[in-house]
């Protein structure tokens, strides 16, 4: 029978397609490496790899067992975690989803408070986008999610975590940069403008929609990104302005100001812990109870 060891190896090569690449990812040399994959090869009696001197493929067994792999592979985490898990919550492991944007604010305050108050607890972060802590949240695999918009599943409750502002993200040689105090969403109107993804970002995105359509402005949005601090990069580069959470200030580039912006709601991104009602993971219970 196969083994876990197989089963890694076999997800690094697939997500990487490359056999060193996944080596160093894995921590070990080649060798050993492509001995799992035969391994494994032999113990199926198909050929998941087609390999050359210069690429890697996988073939279409390989690409129907890489499904199969991955939810081996979750299911035996998950399966550590939960002999991991005591009764008292004082220890054992919570398996907490962050988005990118999240690390820069309440995350920061939710490892200060398991580190003070749980110290036997073990925090597993997996950094993903909304939608994917949704459904790891569903699955079992995540026990506590940090999300922007509010979850109303059934089977799930939030609290909010943070609520920020928005700055005006500007690059250094631009006009309203020399200013000081707060600027109009007025101020923006024509200008070009980084936008959040419709898909990716829907909630900054919709948030901002809402902002200029009740502010009567119209930007002119030059590209659609997904994550902040690509946002800032482009700032940076003199791509144009764009409207970031607060906490965003704390990643700093020598090109970008950031002024304040008057809003109705001075705080209007919000930042949520989620979580199944029937978790039954008792460190997780311990945690909120200090969140």
């Amino acid at each position: 029978m196969f083994t876990l060891a197989q089963l890694t190896s076999f997800v690094a090569v697939a997500e990487e397609l490359h056999f060193t690449r996944a080596a160093e990812r894995l921590n070990m040399t080649q060798p050993p490496l492509s001995r799992q994959i035969q391994l494994l090869e032999n113990e199926l009696r198909v050929h998941l790899l087609d390999r050359t001197n210069r690429t890697v493929r996988l073939t279409p067994a390989g690409r129907a067992f890489l499904v199969e792999a991955r939810r081996i592979l979750r299911q035996s985490e998950h399966a550590t975690l939960a002999v991991r898990r005591v009764s008292t919550g004082e220890a054992g492991a919570i398996a907490v989803g962050f988005t990118a944007a999240s690390a820069y604010s309440a995350l920061g305050d939710l490892l200060q408070t398991a580190r003070a108050a749980l110290p036997g607890v073990e925090i597993l972060l997996q950094e993903l986008v909304t939608r994917d802590q949704l459904k790891a949240l569903g699955e079992g695999s995540l026990d506590l999610g940090l999300i922007r918009p509010s979850a109303t599943g059934a089977d799930l409750t939030s609290r909010t975590a943070v609520r920020e502002g928005l700055l005006a993200a500007l690059p250094a040689q631009h006009p309203l940069a020399a200013g000081s105090g707060p600027l109009r969403v007025g101020d923006l109107a024509g200008e070009d403008f980084l936008m959040y993804s419709p898909i990716e970002a829907r909630y900054f995105h919709e948030l901002l929609v809402s902002i200029f359509r009740a502010a009567d402005v119209r930007p002119v949005f030059t590209q659609y990104l997904t994550q902040v601090h690509s946002i800032l990069a482009l700032v940076n580069g003199g791509w144009g302005i764009a409207l970031v959470p607060e906490a965003a200030a704390q990643m700093r580039y020598g090109g970008i100001v950031f002024r304040p912006v008057d809003l109705p709601d001075p705080q209007p991104v919000e930042l949520n812990f989620v979580w199944r009602k029937n978790n039954d993971n008792p460190a997780l219970d311990a945690l909120l109870s200090h969140l």
